[in-house]
């Protein structure tokens, strides 16, 4: 029952959009109706307001990590654990308060990542990063280090469980930049600092 209740509280907690309610909160425009209509940290940067856009990234990646936390903390099984950051995720992906249509993930997934092993969530962070700097496209950055994840999550994580979840998590993400993947393919990815 313990762990019922905590897979559906992580899925309802990760149904939260903090890119929408920031951009509310910042009268700025829905970032569903603008950009890339993905409303995560990057496309509410895309507004101006670097502040909102870090309250969204902050709030998304917090909401990643504190169930899957609480569930270690409250002594839950690996395989509980597992499925909590699953619900959190998928939350994320398809609300249940915006009609099922989320985020890509980057941010929730990197929380995840936090709670399972702050080195692991590190190491992807600078894999962003660095190909973020190199770049300067997002998508990009996010599908490398969606990439390299499950390799980290294999030389660092003990549990096999958890590295099926970071498997997992990185798969979802390649699908959710499957547009993005065309467009850099293409040659109309539009990253900051370059014309579409």
């Amino acid at each position: 029952m313990n762990t019922a209740v905590f897979v559906i509280l992580a899925y309802l907690l990760g149904s939260v959009s903090f890119g929408i309610l920031v951009s509310k909160a910042f009268d700025l425009p829905d970032p569903r109706t603008v950009g890339s209509g993905n409303p995560g940290a990057t496309n509410v940067l895309r507004s101006g307001k670097k502040a909102a856009a870090l309250l969204t990234l902050l709030g998304d990646a917090a909401k990643g990590w504190l169930p899957v936390w609480l569930a270690k903390a409250y002594g839950l099984e690996v395989e509980a654990v597992c499925w909590i950051a699953l619900a959190v995720f998928l939350g994320h992906l398809y609300p249940v308060f915006y009609k099922f249509k989320g985020g890509k993930g980057v941010a929730t997934a990197l929380g995840v990542l936090l709670a399972f092993s702050p080195l692991l969530a590190g190491l992807a962070l600078l894999s962003w990063i660095a190909v973020f700097a190199l770049t300067r496209f997002s998508s990009l950055a996010a599908l490398t280090a969606a990439a390299l994840a499950p390799g980290f999550a294999w030389l660092l994580l003990p549990q096999v469980g958890y590295i099926i979840v970071v498997f997992v998590l990185s798969m979802l993400l390649i699908w959710r930049h499957r547009s993005n993947i065309r467009k850099l393919l293409d040659g109309t990815e539009a990253g900051f600092g370059k014309k579409p």
